[in-house]
């Protein structure tokens, strides 16, 4: 068998960091591969790619038999008409393990209410406990791979958690909902909501002015998913009118986030540098191996994206 043919498409940083790593993975794999960032389109069997290397029209490539994001999220590439073979998304355990640290971390933040503790001002002692976790209503927006091992983590620290998805989901221990009454009643219940959805026309925009004002008073929104999903003028004129007691935003639509953003300097918005959930180039390339293992033996390829519905 000749080596497959994989062409490198992503920023040069990415390159100097994921080669080593994608070689050595496939040397474990018994699977040499002829790895390169200049090959012929029309020599290319496969594509690690970024949507942010440059590389748009995949028409060149006569003979490419996958595509394998090195993202999550895929909403930059799934609807490109030149790519026409199969696309898979990066589902990786180092994504599922930040995005856990991340979201428990955040959590925990405004659960404790611990930004009151950070400053005090000596005297300034209000000794008032907080609720326990099984008496904290949090919900996850997003019952993916990286949603429903969030909410677990939650739940097994005791939180009270509810889940809304797409589809009928069921997850042991987790409150489930689904579908658009299902969503208006996750809202409703949770006192921290945390945003794990993908960007797709369905969810552009989701969190909106009508969907903020049904959660409850006082909540608090985080976003570690994808910055579309928010209505910006709308979450903070619910910040400012003091319906929403804070924003943790992760993702935005233009990242970098502009200085000039209101995000930056509003008192109740902490903005993070979208450091939630990032591929670790060690296991993210055992990820994209495998694939092309997969591929080569004619097997099905893992975490295949569906185009209709853009995940």
């Amino acid at each position: 068998m000749s080596r497959p043919r994989v062409l490198f498409s992503a920023k040069p940083e990415r390159w100097d960091e994921t080669r080593a790593p994608l070689l050595q993975a496939a040397r474990d794999a018994g699977l040499p591969i002829d790895l390169a960032k200049d090959h012929p389109p029309q020599a290319v069997d496969y594509i690690v790619y970024a949507p942010n290397g440059g590389l748009q029209d995949f028409t060149p490539f006569t003979r490419l038999k996958a595509v394998l994001n090195l993202w999550a999220g895929v909403e930059d590439v799934v609807d490109n008409p030149t790519l026409t073979v199969p696309l898979a998304r990066m589902v990786d355990p180092s994504l599922t393990e930040g995005m856990i640290d991340y979201v428990t971390a955040h959590v925990l933040r405004h659960h404790m209410g611990l930004d009151a503790h950070i400053g005090r001002a000596p005297g300034d002692w209000d000794p008032v406990p907080p609720p326990l976790a099984r008496d904290r209503r949090v919900t996850i927006l997003g019952l993916g791979a990286l949603g429903a091992a969030c909410a677990e983590a939650l739940a097994g620290l005791n939180f009270d958690v509810a889940g809304w998805s797409r589809t009928d989901k069921t997850l042991p221990g987790i409150r489930a909902f689904h579908g658009s009454a299902g969503l208006n009643q996750a809202l409703h219940d949770s006192e921290i909501s945390v945003l794990l959805l993908p960007h797709t026309p369905a969810t552009d925009t989701l969190i909106d002015a009508t969907r903020l004002a049904q959660m409850p008073a006082g909540a608090v929104l985080i976003n570690p998913g994808r910055g579309a999903l928010i209505d910006d003028a709308a979450l903070l004129s619910a910040l400012d009118a003091g319906h929403l007691s804070h924003a943790t935003l992760d993702t935005f639509r233009t990242e970098p986030l502009p200085a000039h953003h209101p995000f930056w300097h509003h008192p109740r918005v902490t903005v993070t540098p979208h450091i939630a959930s990032v591929s670790r180039p060690e296991s993210c390339a055992r990820v994209i191996v495998e694939n092309i293992r997969r591929a080569e033996h004619g097997e099905p390829l893992l975490h295949l994206v569906d185009r209709d519905a853009g995940y």
